[in-house]
């Protein structure tokens, strides 16, 4: 009765002040880090601003219960293998944040991290070369030297973007047990033990394999944790998979594109709604997001919608934290589009608030 309590009061918080946003861009005319203030009683998104300069700082994070937050990047200071970033920055209310330190990714060309749940190890997923890695976080927060450093190995039929590996995404399950990478050029979401104590990985253990050419690029827990979903960027189709402790099966397969689309297929971010009876996924070269019903016995999922998401190449999208909301970051368009969402039925409306973001290509709601 007491957590319900809490949780009644947070949300009643929430929607009576504005929340901040931190966007990670990336090429362009981008700068680094930037904030907007987002109004969930009106659904309307403020002019962002920059808040840190940072090269190339494409995906953000924050940690479980300090004001920090974290982004992988470009060093200020280079490293001498010409490795990527992980940087950590202290909110600071509505104020610049403040950086706090880098350090090595281990990694070239870093484009996902990830904070285990006890705020003590952040980890790194770098595209170019197909290597992981993780680094423990001390009590400040700040991000030391690498604990495990693990290169993929393998590669795919589609001979332009598989002929290595390319891993594209990392995430910690609920239990703070294990890390899975969705690895985008060996078709496979690969799975490490994990030890909280030591910010190390065990031995992969057996991973799920997709179809040749699929693509696996992120994935999405269900909130009752029974499922994940792995969307694939180059066929353009979410797996359902069942999920129990450091094991995923494969159970069907959708495409989040209309059946009479021939043009160039290309998935990007995948989201399963608080409520767990929606899952949404973004079309770029379409330019939707996509709508599924999500059966939450089985975990299969039903076509609902495609929504145009109100700007071109949606790489990154946010439901808000009242569930009602859904702001999408737009690469090529130089914009984020607010769409209303109905969590009864799960459609998304046509986009109210526009702003305009360079490059943004992460979107990222703090409670600070």
């Amino acid at each position: 009765m007491i957590a319900k309590i809490v949780a009644t009061f947070v949300l009643s918080a929430i929607t009576l002040a504005a929340l901040p946003v931190y966007i990670g861009t990336s090429g362009g005319d981008s700068k680094g880090i930037y904030r907007a203030d987002f109004n969930p009683l009106t659904g309307k998104l403020s002019q962002p601003a920059l808040v840190a300069e940072y090269l190339n700082p494409g995906f953000l994070a924050l940690h479980p219960r300090k004001p920090i937050l974290y982004a992988i990047g470009q060093p200020r200071t280079a490293f001498p293998d010409g490795t990527s970033s992980v940087a950590a920055f202290i909110i600071k209310g509505d104020r610049p944040l403040e950086f706090i330190s880098e350090a090595t990714t281990g990694g070239q060309g870093a484009c996902h991290l990830a904070v285990d749940a006890t705020g003590r190890t952040v980890a790194a997923a770098n595209y170019s070369d197909g290597t992981i890695s993780t680094l423990p976080l001390d009590e400040n927060g700040k991000p030391g030297t690498i604990a495990t450093l693990i290169t993929h190995h393998g590669s795919g039929p589609n001979k332009s973007r598989q002929a290595g590996p390319h891993a594209h995404g990392v995430y910690f399950d609920r239990a703070n047990k294990h890390l899975f990478v969705p690895d985008l050029g060996v078709d496979q979401v690969l799975i490490y033990p994990f030890d909280a104590l030591s910010s190390t990985l065990g031995k992969a253990l057996p991973p799920l394999t997709t179809a040749p050419g699929a693509g696996p690029r992120h994935l999405a827990f269900s909130p009752d944790d029974k499922n994940a979903y792995i969307i694939n960027e180059l066929d353009a189709t979410i797996i359902t998979a069942t999920h129990q402790l450091g094991t995923l099966t494969a159970l069907s397969k959708v495409s989040t594109l209309p059946e009479d689309f021939t043009e160039r297929k290309s998935t990007a971010e995948i989201e399963v709604h608080p409520n767990g009876e929606f899952v949404y996924a973004s079309n770029r070269g379409h330019d939707t997001i996509v709508v599924f019903q999500r059966d939450t016995t089985t975990g299969t999922l039903t076509l609902v919608q495609h929504a145009p998401c109100g700007g071109k190449t949606p790489r990154h999208f946010k439901i808000d934290p009242t569930g009602k909301w859904l702001l999408c970051a737009h690469q090529d368009s130089d914009t984020i589009s607010v769409l209303s969402l109905d969590p009864v039925t799960g459609l998304l409306g046509k986009p109210t608030y526009t702003v305009s973001a360079p490059h943004p290509i992460c979107l990222l709601f703090a409670p600070f």
